[in-house]
């Protein structure tokens, strides 16, 4: 048998490891960061291993696929890439990884990400002109059955309420308390007559209680029960469910839906902005919608770029008169799909008289006329201010002479007998502007490398990376887990563009589709 227990040169890790691999990529790009926020989280100094090390080694982790802490530091012990990352220091524990990013890492991570962006800036990868926006959602690390609906909690409040209405007053006569005290003072008075007759409390199957005893019993179960419901209530926000198990997720429809029935799942949000396939932007929201998530991401972008992308590229869900209005605040081109961009290019659409679309409109009496010639005039118009500050209306319009009209069923279904519209009157002023920009030979190009780019690193995020699932819960760990993803996946694609000599190139031209 073989002396195995022998020193065998080179002793140098690095000769073992193929000149091409990822790992002097990642060691090269995270030696150029600043690390000064990361080194604030720590009160002295760190014990054992350097944290930039660690940082590294997780990036690599998550470049070949290990999101665990587990896995990462088996990896520590057994692969010889992430023996040369160490460099000698003490491998990390899974521990010790878990809570690096959940205690160090994640005040720091976002500004590590858009150093890394600033740096693809200076090596012209990165040019801030072409934004393409889209999102996705992930499933949280959470419970699919511990769902909490708004709703229901709202009923249930209201019926415990009530419950309270009746019952209060009983038990506040019974002691000689007045009847407008509140629960919980009558709760108190209660406990304090208690103590004052030294009462025992009967615990146990078969035990007598005292009506005392009971009196107590049931405030206490209804105040504890109200303190739920209104802990529950400030927990939605602007969101009409939420897990037990994470309470910053929401329950929402997935791509992935195994049992085919529609099933609701807790989620995130995910919304990214790529450029030149690198991801440049990210926000985790627990908000379903994508329209209400725009304005807010693209904040959060320019306040750690310091910097606008000249030209936003970005699908139908992000359509709306606020996000239209700010993009043209902001001086940025926009290149939103209409959401009725589909069906407008459609024949029956475009010859459709009955569509308010299609209507004369007269601007001097601000009336719209139908094809029979009967008047929809200006009833009413609603101003909603929205969460981002804008005021967005809607004009109402309608006829209320439409009951012997012969082209009523083709026109309306409505069961009051008139035809009633709503016009909002910024959208009508910016589609036919964005349509324009759309349908034109650059709009064309950007549209197809909008679903190139942005849906493709979503692909790459789920298939080739399996990433599927968030391992850790809140939104603070879950946005730290997504930033090492981004960051792990812009230096894989940065080591592809130099090996296949397509630095600097920022679009796909029209043929590549």
């Amino acid at each position: 048998m073989r002396d195995r227990n022998q020193v065998v040169l080179p002793l140098n890790l690095e000769i073992c490891i193929p000149k091409e691999d990822f790992v002097f990529k990642v060691a090269e790009i995270c030696e150029e960061l600043d690390y000064t926020e990361l080194f604030n989280a720590y009160m002295r100094t760190w014990r054992k291993t350097n944290p930039i090390t660690v940082f590294e080694v997780i990036v690599f982790g998550y470049m070949e696929h290990l999101y665990s802490g587990r896995e990462i530091a088996k990896a520590c012990k057994t692969d010889i890439r992430f023996m040369w990352l160490l460099n000698g220091e003490v491998a990390p524990s899974h521990a010790t990884i878990s809570r690096f990013q959940e205690e160090k890492l994640a005040g720091a991570i976002e500004g590590l990400f858009y150093q890394f962006v600033e740096k693809l800036y200076e090596m012209g990868e990165v040019k801030f002109k072409n934004l393409f926006v889209d999102g996705t959602k992930i499933e949280a690390y959470a419970n699919k059955y511990t769902f909490v609906w708004k709703k229901a909690v709202e009923k249930r409040l209201e019926k415990l309420n009530r419950k309270i209405e009746i019952v209060l007053p009983i038990i506040a006569e019974r002691y000689g308390i007045h009847s407008s005290v509140s629960i919980e003072e009558c709760y108190e008075a209660l406990v304090l007559q208690a103590q004052w007759i030294n009462l025992t409390f009967a615990v146990g199957k078969g035990k007598h209680k005292t009506q005392l005893q009971r009196d107590i019993e049931i405030l206490k179960e209804y105040i504890d029960k109200k303190a739920e419901y209104y802990s529950h209530l400030g927990k939605f926000g602007n969101r009409n469910s939420f897990s037990k198990t994470d309470t910053d997720a929401t329950f929402m429809h997935m791509k992935e839906d195994y049992m085919k029935n529609g099933q609701l799942k807790p989620g995130y949000n995910i919304q990214i902005g790529v450029e030149s396939e690198y991801i440049v932007g990210i926000g985790v929201f627990s908000n379903r919608s994508d329209v209400n998530t725009f304005i807010p991401f693209l904040n959060r972008i320019k306040s750690h770029t310091r910097r606008l992308f000249e030209r936003v590229i970005a699908d139908a869900g992000y359509e709306s008169s606020e996000n239209y209005l700010y993009l043209e605040e902001n001086g940025q081109e926009c290149f939103i799909k209409p959401t009725n961009y589909e069906i407008s290019k459609k024949k029956a659409y475009k010859t459709n008289p009955y569509a308010v679309e299609n209507m004369a409109y007269n601007a001097e009496r601000d009336e719209y006329t139908c094809p029979d010639g009967r008047k929809l005039k200006f009833k009413r118009e609603s101003k909603k201010t929205t969460e981002n500050g804008y005021t967005v209306s809607t004009r109402y319009y309608s006829n209320d002479k439409c009951g012997r009209c012969p082209h009523r069923e083709k026109c309306h279904s409505s069961k009051n007998g008139y035809r009633t519209v709503s016009v909002n009157q910024i959208l009508n002023e910016y589609r036919p502007k964005v349509l324009e920009a759309l349908t034109s030979e650059e709009g064309t190009l950007l549209r197809m490398n909008r679903s190139i780019q942005v849906e493709g690193v979503f692909g790459v995020l789920k298939e080739d990376y399996g990433f599927r699932r968030f391992l850790t819960r809140g939104k603070k760990n879950v946005e730290t887990q997504f930033f090492l993803l981004a960051f792990a996946l812009n230096i894989e694609k940065l080591c592809n563009r130099e090996k296949k000599g397509r630095m600097g190139l920022d679009l796909f031209p029209l043929n590549a589709s």
